[in-house]
């Protein structure tokens, strides 16, 4: 089987690694290239296959390495496995990188709910000094002399902004965003099927049937066409018996007969696959089990509930009628100030606002915004606004708005104005994190398209 390898990611991999084997007058090269994206897109597995094509030989870590119960254990283990790769350098004679597979996972503050613990401050400090001083990387408690071999160092992950600043700076980390584009879509998901013998034609139409899909999708989605036969051989042996036939080899496993891959079928199981993604991110039964009843959950999702389930909340049927009035912003308010998380609901009835502009949409709640810059603003958060159109949400591709630092809720509120004015049919959403600790303190939808 042979698999896609984009131009766009081989290219800049490639040139990466190039230059850090080289010495070049007056020039500066990062140590570290940050590989980023949304999940599922083959960030580590093309990195892969451009060290095959290369001759590159790895050298690779994990993020749950970069945690241990004793202080110190992940720096002496990133020491080790640098020197690593530098000595099959001197060695091999061959090119080596290290490869730190999702490295924000490790290493970053997600929230407030993350634990920032030692062994992450050291991490990030030590792969600063590596980045630094990359011919000189010695072990704890060594005091060698001798240079060692500059090794490339490739990370890849889904956030780095949750990483630790400094670290990802320009000059100690290159950052190279991976989104494919349809061409390196559809020739990736080519190499997935090509045992399949389904024509390019078929290949872009299943493609366009999955637009917000990741490629770890369509590789989920050929394996889904063999259960059917892997039940009937369980069948076959026997449920009792399964375990002993396979674990200790009892009998040979069956070469089974290729399953039908056109693309009628396929759509079939991709759309049963798309409804069960659906159903995790319509349930969310964390909110109910920590945050409130599944009643509220429901409410927040805009689904209707049971007069059964409803008979001891009937203090709360002005509420449900509210909620209708407020379509484009029934969702409460999740507000992180300090140590402490709530919701604030507040009804999207903006008429008793003293301030409210005549250019205000009345598919947003003034009052509602207003009290939440109140709240951010005082528990001295910086605030940003992305936006993002709808095809962008579905992506998660958020794009920074031109915004001034507000001084007070009311500057905060005309610039929010001036930003639903200039994009109207989008999703804005009010960011706020602490200057502090670099961690995000809020992320609330205002906007709806």
């Amino acid at each position: 089987m042979s698999y896609y390898i984009s131009p766009r990611f081989l290219d800049k991999l490639a040139v990466h690694i190039t230059k850090n084997f080289m010495e070049l007058p007056g020039v500066r090269v990062p140590l570290i290239l940050g590989v980023h994206g949304r999940k599922g897109e083959g960030k580590s597995f093309q990195c892969e296959l451009v060290f095959q094509h290369m001759g590159v030989e790895p050298v690779r870590m994990s993020a749950g390495e970069l945690e241990s119960p004793d202080a110190g254990d992940p720096v002496r283990l990133l020491r080790l496995r640098y020197r690593e790769a530098a000595e099959l350098i001197k060695v091999r004679g061959k090119m080596c990188v290290l490869l730190i597979n999702d490295l924000d996972a490790g290493a970053g503050r997600v929230d407030k709910g993350t634990q920032y613990t030692v062994n992450t401050q050291l991490v990030n400090g030590t792969l600063m000094n590596i980045a630094d001083n990359p011919t000189d990387v010695q072990l704890p408690g060594s005091y060698e002399t001798q240079p060692i071999h500059r090794v490339p160092i490739i990370v890849t992950g889904n956030d780095f902004s949750t990483l630790y600043a400094p670290l990802i700076r320009d000059g100690r980390m290159e950052k190279f965003y991976w989104e494919p584009d349809s061409e390196d879509r559809i020739g990736i998901i080519s190499g997935i099927f090509e045992q399949d013998r389904l024509s390019r034609q078929e290949i872009e139409r299943l493609v366009e049937n999955f637009p917000n899909q990741s490629i770890d999708f369509f590789g989920a989605l050929r394996s889904r066409l063999y259960d059917e036969q892997v039940r009937a051989f369980i069948h076959k042996v026997g449920l009792n018996k399964i375990s002993v036939y396979l674990a200790n080899q009892g009998g040979p496993v069956p070469e089974f007969a290729r399953p039908d891959f056109s693309l009628p079928r396929l759509v079939e199981f991709g759309n049963l696959m798309v409804q069960e993604q659906q159903r995790v991110q319509e349930m969310r039964l964390v909110e109910e089990y920590v945050g409130g009843s599944a009643l509220n959950v429901e409410r927040r999702n805009g689904q209707s509930v049971p007069a059964s389930r409803d008979s001891g909340q009937r203090a709360h049927q002005s509420d449900l009628k509210s909620s209708s009035q407020a379509a484009s912003f029934n969702t409460p308010t999740k507000v992180t100030n300090g140590n402490s998380r709530g919701f604030l609901e507040i009804p999207a009835d903006s008429s008793n606002s003293h301030s409210k502009s005549q250019n205000w949409p009345d598919s947003v709640s003034y009052d509602a915004v207003e009290r939440l810059l109140e709240k951010a603003l005082q528990s001295g958060s910086r605030l940003s606004v992305e936006v993002a159109k709808p095809r962008e949400k579905q992506r998660n591709i958020w794009r920074s708005w031109k915004w001034q630092p507000p001084e007070n809720v009311t500057q905060a509120m005309d610039q929010i104005e001036n930003c639903l004015q200039e994009n109207p049919q989008s999703f804005i959403r009010l960011v706020g994190y602490n200057p502090k600790t670099q961690t995000r303190t809020l992320e609330e939808l205002i906007a709806r398209a």
